[in-house]
Parts: C-alpha cells; structure tokens; sequence
C-alpha cells in the first residue's frame, strides 16, 4: 500500500513557494521543504517525482501570481499595465523576481515566448501602433522590457524606495514608453 499523503500537493507547493520567495528558487529541496513542514521527505515524493517537478509547480504559482498582479492593473494601456505589474512583482517578490531575471536559469523560456506572443497580439489592437509591422513591434517590445526590467531591478533596491514611488513609476513608465514610440515613429518618417 502507498504512503498515505499527510500532506496537500498545495501544501507542499506553498512551503516550496516561501522557501523561494526568502532564498531563490534554486535553494529548493526536498529536505529543505520536509523540515520546513515538519516531516520526512517521504510525503513529498508521494506528490512530486523529484525536486525538478515540484519546481516547475512553482514556477505555475509565480506565473499565476504574475498574472494575477497584472489582471489588477487597469490603467487602459497594455505596456503600462506590464510596467507597473512588473515593478510591483519586483518590490514584492524581490528574490524570486532577481533569480528569474538575472540568472540564466531556463525558467522563463516558455513563459516569455507565451507573454511575447500575447502581447504582440494586444499591440496590434492598439490604434498608436497601428502603423508598425509586427517585427517593429516585437523591437518595440523589446525597447519596453529592457527600460522596465531595469526599472524593476532598481525598485528592488532599498536605496531607491524614497525615489520610485508608486507615482513615480508610474509616470516614468509612462513618459518612456511614448517616447520609445515616438522615438520609433520619428526613425519610420526619416525613412
């Protein structure tokens, strides 16, 4: 007969979570989540093969959370939705947020071909864009990542909380992303 699960996948997958959230998700074990929930590593492996599975479980709940951050944003523009959403993961996800986007970990590689795709797609709805193609977008794109990547880093960083106030942010990304747009539209005339 199997072990008997003393334990909810969910349960399991939260105290994973909060593990990654102080340490990194790289500092994920089984026996790390086994002390953390006051078991032995038997439980665990009833729910999950290994450590690889387990941590693919919780990259689904920082996708969902990502995403949930972001179904809050309501600002009626899709880039500056993004911007602020990802800022606001940064500040609070700081570890889990600089893990992802300053190691080569292979986390991301499906989400971010995913979210690019989504949002060329929602780009191409937008009337201020209309005239670009599609490669122009994803440069766009990419143009608005790098600005708001580095943003985020930045608000990870304690010496820069009394700067990059929530209004603050706000407004910056605001102001760079049109003048990324206008920037890109002016080079289009010039043509």
């Amino acid at each position: 007969m199997p072990p008997k699960n003393k334990f909810t996948k969910e349960q399991i997958i939260e105290t994973a979570f909060e593990i990654a959230k102080e340490e990194g998700i790289d500092s994920i074990t089984i026996r790390k989540i086994a002390d953390n929930l006051g078991s032995s590593i038997a439980p665990i492996y009833v729910n999950f093969k290994d450590v690889e599975e387990l941590k693919k479980a919780v990259i689904s709940k920082i996708y969902e959370i990502g995403n949930s951050i972001l179904q809050e944003q309501n600002t009626g523009d899709v880039f500056l939705n993004i911007g602020i959403a990802s800022v606001k993961f940064a500040k609070d996800y700081s570890v889990i947020f600089k893990e992802l986007i300053l190691k080569n970990n292979g986390y991301l590689d499906n989400y971010d071909v995913q979210i690019g795709n989504n949002i060329i797609q929602e780009m191409k709805k937008d009337e201020d864009l209309k005239e670009f193609s599609e490669e122009e977008l994803k440069t766009l794109l990419m143009k608005m990542r790098v600005f708001q990547a580095g943003l985020s880093i930045m608000a990870t960083n304690e010496s820069f909380a009394l700067e990059l106030t929530d209004e603050k942010v706000i407004e910056m990304l605001s102001d760079t992303g049109e003048d990324i747009v206008n920037g890109m539209k002016n080079r289009m005339i010039g043509r």
